[in-house]
């Protein structure tokens, strides 16, 4: 393994920020640019070496390999992150079109909205039903579904989600508004008690292996459709009409009141998926 790769390891292994799969991400990524580096000729390099030249030596090739905006921002947010932790924040600039970044667009007006149906019936591991189950009651990420504690998470009116189990290591809250969730909520205490939905004797990585293969057998793809279900619903509680994506009038059709109706509601339901942006709404509800 070469200095570059092997100090950067050091650097993720210091500084666990964010979630499993987060962190999974961030390693893969700066791993490829360390390889890409060393392919560019940069072969005596650490990773307090770090500057300028070197993102922009990166940005070149990925850009010449036709990536898509989005691919290259993730990469860029993780040599953003890399720079933050050496004390050089400065190397890139904050905004990405400084750098020639196209911003990524989010707008889609195709559903892909997915609900359990019958498929539920055909997942058999107790643990994954009820993962999914919570995925499609309150528009949880896999990993926020499985790793999900009731006798912590439950609040009564709302769920609390640990950052531990989050995207980006980011706490949430999602409110209790149906007697669906409620019931999810019931079945997952009789489930797991004062424990997760992962099985006392499996790590989550496990876990999240039976998981997929539960999924797959039971012919369940694209499960990260549940949330898309859950935001569509909530948008219709919220406004009183479909979202676009789902057949309802698009943004630049609505009224003035409309409007800000279409606005709260997309506040709301990123605060609640937990995104940061309300443009990425556009992916789950459309325009």
């Amino acid at each position: 393994m070469d200095d570059l790769t092997y100090t950067l390891r050091q650097l993720c292994q210091r500084n666990r920020d964010g979630g499993h799969n987060t962190q999974a991400d961030r390693m893969r990524s700066l791993s490829l640019a360390a390889r890409q580096l060393r392919e560019a000729g940069f072969r005596q390099m650490k990773a307090s070496s770090l500057k300028g030249k070197h993102v922009q030596t990166l940005l070149d090739r990925w850009q010449g390999e036709g990536l898509s905006s989005g691919t290259i921002k993730n990469r860029l947010s993780h040599l953003r992150w890399w720079a933050e932790k050496i004390g050089k924040a400065g190397i890139l600039p904050a905004d990405n079109t400084q750098l020639g970044v196209a911003e990524r667009r989010y707008v889609t007006n195709i559903s892909k909205a997915r609900e359990l149906g019958t498929g539920l019936e055909q997942v058999t591991d107790v643990h994954v039903r009820m993962s999914l189950q919570l995925q499609a009651a309150f528009g949880l990420r896999r990993e926020e579904a499985i790793k999900f504690q009731p006798c912590y998470a439950d609040r009564g009116d709302h769920i609390a989600l640990k950052g531990s189990w989050t995207k980006g290591g980011r706490e949430r809250t999602v409110p209790v508004t149906t007697s669906e969730q409620r019931d999810a909520l019931h079945a997952a205490h009789r489930l797991a008690g004062t424990g997760s939905l992962i099985p006392a004797n499996k790590t989550y990585i496990q876990q999240r292996n039976v998981y997929d293969g539960q999924c797959k057998a039971a012919g369940l793809s694209h499960m990260h459709g549940l949330r898309h279900q859950y935001a569509q619903s909530r948008y219709e509680t919220l406004t009183g009409r479909p979202p676009p994506v789902a057949g309802g009038p698009l943004v630049t059709e609505l009224s003035p009141t409309q409007h800000i109706e279409d606005r709260h509601a997309r506040q709301t339901i990123s605060r609640e998926l937990g995104h940061e942006r309300v443009q990425i709404t556009a992916i789950y509800l459309g325009s």
